[in-house]
């Protein structure tokens, strides 16, 4: 039911059928990447994203992932995409440089494509901290990605 009698409000939508979705993941502390991925992917496909719409591209660090998602976002092959990576802080600045230029850059790929990127780049105190969050943090991706894929799909059929 709407919520406003004469205002056109889009549905919430967190079917992923059709969808094809790129995830990006840093193997830097890859114990929580791969806790982060496994999420991901299981809640993607638990949402319709078909196995073979759904592919994986590991990198180093947190720093090389935007530039992974620029490429696979010119491509034009991919409805979203997830980045992943755990940046724990430590005893020197770097922790600072690391958490705020991935996520400024992985805002700026969505910004500059038109696709959008969900952030599951997790920035912790500490190891303990991450693992309690890389599960939902993991899935929490996968149903922004497909949402947002999906909205915008129905703002540009209704501007068409």
């Amino acid at each position: 039911m709407p919520r406003y009698e004469n205002i056109y409000e889009y549905e919430t939508v967190l079917a992923g059928k059709g969808l094809a979705v790129g995830v990006v993941m840093s193997r830097f502390n890859q114990d929580i990447g791969e806790g982060l991925l496994a999420a991901c992917t299981g809640e993607l496909k638990r949402l319709g994203v078909a196995e073979g719409d759904i592919e994986i591209a590991a990198v180093p660090g947190a720093l090389e992932i935007p530039l992974v998602l620029q490429t696979m976002a010119q491509s034009r092959r991919f409805d979203a995409l997830v980045a992943l990576g755990a940046v724990i802080r430590g005893d020197t600045y770097h922790f600072e440089v690391v958490s705020n230029d991935a996520c400024r850059a992985v805002m700026e790929v969505q910004l500059e494509t038109g696709v959008p990127v969900a952030n599951g780049i997790l920035t912790c105190e500490n190891d303990d901290q991450a693992l309690a969050r890389m599960q939902q943090k993991g899935s929490d991706c996968a149903q922004a990605a497909v949402e947002v894929a999906n909205l915008l799909r129905a703002v540009r059929e209704k501007s068409a």
